[in-house]
């Protein structure tokens, strides 16, 4: 029983001097440490997580190219075309063959006769002579219809038109009529019949 109570009494005063041991050290050692008013949630350590971020480059809209605006050509003012400006080409009174069945208007004059030549060929032109003139032959002269030399029988007609005889060189003439009838005077003294149809014919000597 005496060394139960010694080992009862011994225990105690361990304890005692732990206790004070620890209360001491709890009022000089331990660093007052400051109490936060405010609880904070506790910080985890684990990184914030963001979207993965992928390699991929990022993709803009293509820039709108601004294309050259397109206008239509413009058009060429081409010059105008004019019609050449007609000529007024001299009047000629060669003897021009008209259309079969008409005669040819001219001259002016109050006398009126009809004019017709037969040429080697067989081709014929026929006139509508107007003139003031007293003989065929003038008037016929006058409007270059014929043309010849002068003789001892009056005018020697060897060109009518553009055809020449002459009865020297090609054994052809000039036969002169009236109303279909050979004439019995030479053409520059053959006086004018209003109405009358005179005519030459390219004849074979």
């Amino acid at each position: 029983m005496k060394h139960t109570r010694k080992s009862l009494v011994c225990l105690l005063l361990v304890l005692l001097l732990a206790a004070a041991a620890l209360t001491g050290c709890a009022r000089y050692d331990v660093p007052v440490t400051t109490v936060q008013s405010q609880t904070e949630a506790p910080k985890t350590n684990a990184p914030e997580t963001e979207a993965p971020k992928t390699n991929a480059p990022e993709t803009e809209a293509p820039a709108t190219t601004d294309a050259p605006e397109t206008e239509a050509p413009a058009t060429t003012d081409a010059p105008e075309t004019e019609a050449p400006a007609t000529t007024n080409a001299p009047e000629t009174t060669t003897a021009a063959t008209p259309a079969e069945g008409e005669k040819q208007e001219l001259g002016e004059g109050d006398k009126l006769f009809y004019f017709d030549v037969t040429f080697s060929n067989g081709e014929t032109s026929s006139y509508a002579i107007h003139t003031d003139a007293d003989t065929v032959g003038a008037a016929l002269v006058d409007l270059n219809l014929i043309a010849g030399e002068d003789s001892q029988y009056g005018l020697y007609v060897k060109t009518i038109g553009e055809e020449t005889l002459d009865y020297d060189t090609n054994g052809m003439y000039w036969a002169f009529y009236e109303n279909g009838e050979y004439a019995m005077t030479g053409v520059d003294s053959t006086a004018i019949t209003d109405g009358m149809t005179y005519a030459f014919v390219a004849t074979k000597g």
